[in-house]
């Protein structure tokens, strides 16, 4: 039993940086109805963002968390209005097909410069504590905390925010909207921003609990998020954060009963599963269309 509840709460803080990976996707699609597949990169590239700020200017780890998500902030903004905007009335396919090729030119920028794996140095030294048998450090008490102190953060800024309330109006009806004087540029652009920065912050957590970085591990995590963003039901927050849960729980027990090599394969026989007896996700709904 000690063993299970050591794995729960590994299960919780990786789920804790799925969630913020997670949220990106779930805003931008319920803003543009459109699936960001840059998103893991510019998780990956905050991860060698703090790497370099690191390098070149040692900082505490809330300074350079709160880098890292408004440089991340300021690449999605660019990200959107270089490559999404001018494509927002074209095919969807088009949209997509950018999407894919941003990833693929941030990930092989980031391959250019740094060919190889990264060390990521250490932000400050975790304490360990023992308590009936189980084993939590410092680190873990401040990746929860941190993830779901910024879900919270963003769950009142979406429904209590002017902003949040925009957003919530571009999602039922982009085109009524903007006949209603809001910003609708703007107020995506600040999607962006948001989706971004959470992603900032996950990379830049991730890196500290698993300390090595590389170009492409955007494709595997990033994926993964995309897949709990889906099974929580794509374009709703809550249910992006209850995927990632679900998910990082799948992934770490799975190892702890079955050989590592299953754990993709039982990570996407849930999505499926899931998505046969709920379409939508869990607390995903169907799109009511007025006639």
């Amino acid at each position: 039993m000690d063993y299970f509840a050591q794995q729960a709460i590994n299960a919780i803080q990786l789920g804790s940086i799925y969630a913020l990976i997670a949220l990106g996707y779930s805003m931008v699609y319920g803003v543009l109805v459109m699936i960001n597949f840059a998103h893991g990169d510019v998780f990956m590239v905050s991860s060698f963002f703090c790497f370099l700020l690191l390098l070149v200017l040692p900082v505490p780890f809330i300074a350079a968390l709160l880098i890292v998500m408004l440089a991340t902030a300021i690449l999605g903004v660019c990200i959107e209005r270089l490559a999404y905007r001018p494509l927002r009335n074209a095919p969807r396919v088009s949209a997509i097909i950018t999407a894919l090729g941003c990833g693929l030119v941030i990930q092989n920028t980031t391959l250019s410069i740094s060919p190889y794996s990264q060390r990521m140095p250490e932000l400050f030294t975790p304490v360990t504590w023992n308590f009936a048998g189980l084993t939590i450090s410092s680190l873990q008490i401040l990746i929860v905390g941190i993830s779901v102190g910024l879900m919270l953060a963003l769950d009142f800024f979406i429904r209590k925010t002017r902003y949040g309330m925009a957003m919530r109006a571009i999602a039922q009806d982009r085109v009524t909207v903007p006949l209603m004087g809001v910003p609708v540029n703007q107020v995506i652009a600040v999607t962006f921003a948001l989706g971004a920065a959470l992603g900032g912050a996950a990379g830049v957590l991730y890196a500290s609990a698993y300390p090595v970085i590389s170009a492409t591990m955007g494709v595997l995590v990033g994926w993964k998020a995309f897949v709990a963003a889906v099974i929580g039901g794509i374009g709703n927050v809550r249910g992006a954060v209850l995927g990632a849960y679900l998910l990082g729980a799948v992934e770490v027990f799975t190892v702890t009963v079955l050989p590592s090599t299953y754990r993709d394969l039982v990570v996407y026989t849930l999505l499926l599963v899931i998505l046969i007896f709920k379409p939508y996700g869990l607390l995903g709904r169907p799109a009511v269309q007025k006639v």
